[in-house]
């Protein structure tokens, strides 16, 4: 619901008050949603990306989908889609600046709400991703998720703040937060591998069937059908870890469309999230990059 043109800078260094130099500039197509069809196409999944577009911003989201190679439906609307600051150094120190997003009125909101409608036949997930800009109701994901259930499609939920609390109460199939997100949500820190496992329970407990909370190094926690799961990846060398969510969510998805059960789908989730963390800049990680990584992750159950 609230794409960006993201402007990615690389930059030799970024030390507090001290100049630093730009190695490389480019821009491309972002937004949670974006990121992760791009991933679910490049591990040769089916995928539709839903967005909407506007202004001349918006015209450079067209031109570079183009190039996606994936199917995409962008809706128009009256204001500028955002755009997004990227920077991150050699030693993987990334900043991250995001704009609110373009104001949308009412109509708007309904043409994407029946956007996706007109997509939810034939389809077996429905990912509701990012943050959504001014005007739109807190409960948009949310007014999703029920005519989804009815077509048998499941749904994945991946937002913060007041959309999160909202679209939990709905009961969407799955929810993904990261450990800021899960803080903000349940309004206490998550220190140690103990509340970890009950904010997972905590908030699968506001209404999701399944919670896979993402910990960036440290893996991840899940509860499915009252029983607790830990993935733990392999020490790597972290370059930048922006996205690196959006691919554990995309790859939860793509394993779960191939069959696969929830401890294993998170453990593809986590190789893809980790693979990406060693790449430069804002890149996902390929499925043969992934794989490596997937061989080793461990996957326990948690008491």
């Amino acid at each position: 619901m609230n794409p960006a043109i993201d402007r990615n800078v690389t930059a030799d260094r970024l030390a507090f008050e001290d100049r630093a130099y730009i190695l490389a500039t480019y821009e491309s197509a972002g937004g949670r949603g974006l990121n992760a069809s791009r991933v679910i196409h490049s591990f040769g999944g089916g995928t539709v990306a839903i967005a909407p577009y506007g202004g001349q911003s918006g015209r450079l989201l067209r031109g570079l989908l183009a190039e996606s190679g994936f199917p995409v439906e962008l809706v128009e609307i009256r204001n500028e889609i955002r755009t997004n600051l990227t920077i991150s150094d050699r030693q993987g120190l990334t900043i991250k600046l995001n704009e609110l997003g373009p104001p949308m009125d009412p109509d708007e909101v309904a043409g994407m709400q029946a956007s996706v409608a007109a997509h939810l036949a034939g389809a077996e997930w429905l990912m509701l991703c990012g943050s959504l800009p001014p005007g739109v109701p807190s409960d948009f994901y949310a007014r999703l998720i029920g005519p989804a259930r009815e077509r048998g499609v499941q749904t994945l939920l991946d937002t913060d703040g007041e959309a999160l609390v909202a679209g939990l109460a709905a009961g969407p199939t799955v929810v993904t937060p990261n450990q800021q997100e899960a803080e903000r949500l349940l309004s206490r820190a998550l220190l140690t591998r103990t509340h970890f496992l009950e904010a997972a329970g905590r908030i699968r407990d506001q209404g999701a069937e399944s919670v896979v909370l993402s910990l960036g190094s440290r893996g991840a926690v899940g509860c499915s059908e009252g029983r607790f799961y830990e993935a733990l990846p392999p020490r790597i060398d972290a370059v930048c870890p922006i996205g690196a969510g959006d691919a554990m969510a995309a790859a939860f998805v793509w394993a779960m469309t191939r069959g696969n059960d929830f401890p294993d789908a998170m453990r593809w989730g986590v190789a893809a999230g980790t693979a990406s963390a060693t790449l430069p800049g804002v890149t996902y990680a390929s499925l043969r990059q992934t794989e490596a990584i997937y061989r080793q992750v461990e996957v326990r159950s948690a008491p």
